[in-house]
């Protein structure tokens, strides 16, 4: 009875496991697709940072080969996020990750307790985003968090350049 209860639950695990590749896959396909759609630089030059912090985190984008152009088109793609966020609008991403994104209703519905600043690296551009309310610094870790997934999934290849 337990040989056969066993069997029954690897049969049935071995035959969930490729739909949920599938699933993981399209996921993958529809961010590098929106993300095409959204980002007016080119991903394959450009890495894609989401750091955590004790108020909230950075959203930081890097362009390794120091083409001055995209480095351009990184700045003025975060600096319009950077303004965009402020007014609460976080439709970029909720297009390119999907508006189920984990964070994502917090951080719409309390843009005024959201502290959003624009800066300029030597290498592209941050976004940095604080509160004091500690609900809101969760909602920006796990938004934040949803975007560090789609973008270091091996299917995401970013930055072609060596470092």
């Amino acid at each position: 009875m337990k040989r056969n209860t066993y069997t029954a639950i690897m049969a049935l695990a071995l035959a969930v496991v490729p739909f949920a590749v599938r699933a993981d896959n399209s996921h993958q396909n529809m961010v590098m697709e929106h993300g095409a759609q959204v980002m007016p630089f080119d991903q394959k030059q450009a890495m894609h940072m989401f750091l955590p912090s004790g108020t909230g985190g950075v959203v930081e984008i890097v362009v390794h080969n120091m083409d001055t152009t995209q480095i351009a088109l990184v700045r003025s793609h975060l600096l319009q996020e950077a303004a965009m966020f402020t007014r609460g609008d976080y439709s970029d991403p909720a297009y390119i990750h999907g508006k189920t994104m984990p964070g994502l209703a917090r951080l719409e519905s309390a843009a005024s307790r959201v502290s959003v600043r624009y800066s300029e690296t030597p290498t592209g551009a941050a976004i940095m985003l604080s509160s004091a309310d500690q609900d809101l610094v969760a909602a920006i870790h796990q938004w934040l968090a949803a975007q560090q997934h789609d973008h270091s999934s091996s299917q995401m290849n970013h930055c072609d350049m060596p470092m």
